[in-house]
């Protein structure tokens, strides 16, 4: 799948993994991880962008304890049309931006936010695009936090694979999210593998 088709496939997605879905489920243990990550190093006036934010579940559950400065980047236009229907305080005083993070990141100034995370969404960035990650790095200003699938082995990986399939469907790219972020001048500050994702907080140096 090239980049383009794997960008449209989220833009159009409907069903499963769609921003209808997630609004479902709600809020999950990710987002309980992050709050807890956020007490522990952030201030409620921190400004914080997340990468995907899909219908916003990850970022109600975090206004929901105090922090408002609120900004999210997702792909398919319906997250945000879902979000003014499940979560509508949020909707009405984020800050939205609909487009793939490759073409909406560019955008930001430098040091543009203290914080910025991702729940399973870098996991899908094309390795043709791999540049973004340095974008993801110039608009951090303090911490940064992935919360990615790295794999479902007991050693969270899959060995020498690059790529696996969800579905059959669409691909999840294989990355060991410390050597690429360390790479990128930042410093992992915690690991937590979980059921499904490992979290990992990096600070800006």
């Amino acid at each position: 799948m090239d980049p383009a088709d794997n960008h449209q496939s989220w833009a159009d997605r409907s069903g499963e993994f769609s921003p209808e879905y997630y609004a479902q489920i709600g809020p999950n243990e990710v987002s309980e991880t992050l709050a807890e990550v956020f007490d522990h190093y952030v201030e409620t006036d921190a400004a914080v962008l997340e990468l995907g934010c899909s219908s916003g579940r990850h970022l109600a559950h975090l206004r929901s304890q105090g922090y408002e400065n609120l900004t999210g980047i997702d792909i398919n236009d319906e997250s945000f049309e879902v979000m003014a229907d499940v979560f509508p305080e949020l909707a009405e005083t984020g800050t939205f931006h609909t487009g793939a993070i490759e073409e909406v990141l560019p955008e930001f100034e430098d040091d543009a936010f203290d914080v910025v995370y991702s729940v399973e969404t870098l996991q899908h960035v094309h390795p043709d695009n791999e540049w973004v990650f340095d974008d993801v790095v110039r608009v951090t200003d303090d911490l940064l936090i992935t919360a990615e699938n790295e794999g479902n082995s007991p050693n969270r990986g899959r060995g020498d694979a690059e790529v696996s399939y969800v579905n059959d469907d669409f691909p999840l790219y294989h990355r060991n999210w410390k050597d690429v972020f360390s790479e990128r001048g930042l410093a992992q500050l915690l690991k937590e593998p979980g059921k499904r994702d490992t979290v990992r907080v990096f600070r800006v140096l």
